[in-house]
């Protein structure tokens, strides 16, 4: 096969979506190309394949910022053809190109060896969502939190990052608290390990710069007003990851609940965490913090279903993790 498919991201000068073949490239030195099994629907990935977020850096680009599959061939001297990688961050899918097509090109640096334990399908069921689930708990571990302090709120509980950290939080003997909008999710978010569903709405009328202190710590995917809300309600030393803004990016912040209490607001940004840390949070995510992947898993599609499912992700249509599968035999 010299030619596969791509989902190309134009702007000329409209925003556009194009499922186009490509000719197969071979890597430059230092590069692998990677065979692509398999990819997954980000929120970033919604943002950028719609053109609502200002997320890529240049046209036309193949979206998709995850990847897994098998080493083609290799310029590199830790991968030889055959390999089971995963590929995630280093800018893929804003200022490289992507997952979504039928072969990667990228920098061998940029790769992990596939675990033992994990194959393409589940590496990508996991993908930048359960990496970053898993960069927040590691945030708040290394900061201290135990089970001890007390449940822990998951925000923005029905989508990839939500989900997976509710599942994974459970494993390790923590209770959850689930946070979201959708009242006909709460039987599967329990079933999760959540052991209640909060309506955010429920946070409303914490506007005092301290309210009581009921919650050990949080993992927020929301930001914005929300975040403010539930940094008022913190334990003494707990701990919230901040991991995303679907709620938006500003935040009206009370210091009272960092000085008096003591609460850590920690950031996640999963796009270039340095690779033994990668590595070990990849074999944890094999093993020990390993998630409920099925239940997790709502569909999978093709590259010719992105563009519907980016829009019913942003119109919160959706929940769980969608799978991308961008070969057709």
């Amino acid at each position: 096969m010299t030619s596969y498919p791509a989902c190309r991201i134009h702007q000329d000068p409209q925003h556009r979506i194009a499922i186009e073949p490509l000719e197969r490239p071979g890597p430059a030195a230092g590069e692998v190309l990677v065979r692509v099994d398999y990819a997954s629907v980000n929120y970033k990935d919604a943002l950028a394949g719609t053109g609502r977020g200002r997320i890529l850096r240049r046209f036309p680009l193949t979206g998709g910022i995850d990847a897994a599959g098998r080493v083609e061939l290799s310029q590199h001297p830790d991968f030889q053809p055959g390999d089971p990688v995963i590929a995630t961050g280093w800018g893929l899918g804003v200022e490289h190109d992507g997952g979504y097509a039928g072969y990667l090109r990228a920098p061998g640096d940029w790769l992990v060896p596939m675990p033992e334990g994990l194959d393409a399908r589940s590496a990508m069921i996991l993908g930048t969502a359960g990496l970053t689930a898993a960069l927040a708990l590691e945030r708040i571990q290394v900061n201290g939190q135990h089970p001890g302090h007390g449940p822990i709120l998951v925000t923005g509980a029905s989508g990839g990052v939500g989900s997976l950290a509710i599942s994974m939080l459970a494993r390790l003997g923590y209770r959850v608290v689930a946070v979201s909008r959708k009242p006909g999710l709460k039987d599967w978010l329990k079933g999760l390990g959540a052991e209640e569903v909060m309506d955010p709405q429920a946070f409303a009328g914490h506007t005092r710069p301290l309210e009581h202190a009921r919650w050990g710590g949080a993992i927020d995917t929301v930001g914005s007003e929300l975040l403010s809300q539930i940094s008022r309600t913190i334990v003494p030393n707990g701990n919230i990851a901040v991991v995303g803004l679907a709620g938006g990016s500003e935040l009206n912040l009370s210091v009272m609940p960092l000085i008096l209490r003591g609460v850590s607001l920690l950031g996640c940004n999963s796009v270039d965490i340095p690779n033994p840390l990668r590595r070990t949070l990849w074999q944890r995510l094999a093993g020990p913090w390993r998630p409920d992947l099925e239940s997790i898993l709502t569909e999978t599609i093709g590259l010719a279903g992105l563009p519907a499912a980016f829009e019913r992700m942003l119109a919160g249509q959706t929940h769980g993790r969608i799978l991308v599968k961008p070969q057709v035999g």
